[in-house]
């Protein structure tokens, strides 16, 4: 690993353009699955990573979770991150669930509850997922932009005031905020998650059930065609 970055350049304006964390992913999948990372070595550690390209921990965090969640990579409490392939998995390992998990089971869950929301939202429930669609409009840290959706999924769940959607919500939560993390590094999600996201808002302040299903619908199918586009066969 220590000549990584002399085989593997990235400019200060790549950097700036595509983001740190996109930026050192991009370093890292491309040395691993070119071969110049092999399968069984230990990459360095998060520091030492970090100051390698110039970036801070959780950036490398990010990018290592990323990694670990194409099934490159594997990490274990006190020993490091290893490579354990050299090509992405058949589906993404999202701590205790699976990608094929959630696009099977998020549909039969928010999209009613989307529903449930628009028809018995109050003012306070409007304004707190307004106030989470602006902090995500202004956010420039993925990592936060990645808790700041889950948390707006989360809100939705509990809008509908149905017990059993905010617990299983709350439930998959970690599962959730991985996939949207390694959707935004590989797939650059995040603008249309916004605009996504926005019409599901407009439909819930409208109180119009079907405009939130329809809009939830729309978006759900957005996270399972850019899951395709990476995930080897899984157009299948």
């Amino acid at each position: 690993m220590s000549n990584l970055l002399d085989s593997w350049t990235v400019g200060q304006d790549k950097v700036i353009r595509v983001g740190a964390a996109e930026a050192v992913f991009t370093s890292l999948r491309n040395a691993i699955e070119g071969g110049k990372i092999p399968v069984g070595a230990r990459l360095d550690s998060e520091a030492s990573l970090a100051q390698q390209y110039g970036v801070s921990r959780s950036m490398v965090r990010e990018a290592l979770r990323s990694c670990n969640a194409l099934g490159l990579t594997a990490t274990y409490t006190g020993k490091g991150t290893f490579v354990i392939a050299d090509r992405v998995a058949q589906d993404l390992k999202l701590g205790k669930y699976s990608a094929r998990d959630l696009v099977e089971a998020r549909p039969h869950i928010e999209v009613p509850a989307a529903a449930l929301a628009a028809e018995r939202r109050t003012p306070e429930d409007v304004e707190a997922l307004r106030e989470i669609l602006d902090a995500m409009a202004d956010e420039d840290d993925l990592q936060h932009w990645v808790l700041l959706n889950a948390e707006f999924h989360a809100t939705i769940a509990r809008c509908s005031g149905n017990g059993v959607f905010a617990g299983v919500l709350s439930d998959i939560r970690e599962a959730m905020a991985d996939q949207s993390n390694t959707l935004n590094l590989v797939a650059d999600r995040r603008k249309a998650s916004d605009a996504e996201h926005t019409r599901i808002f407009n439909a819930i302040e409208r109180g119009s059930a079907q405009e939130a299903s329809r809009a939830m619908t729309r978006h759900l199918h957005g996270v399972e065609c850019a899951l395709v586009s990476i995930v080897p066969g899984g157009e299948k």
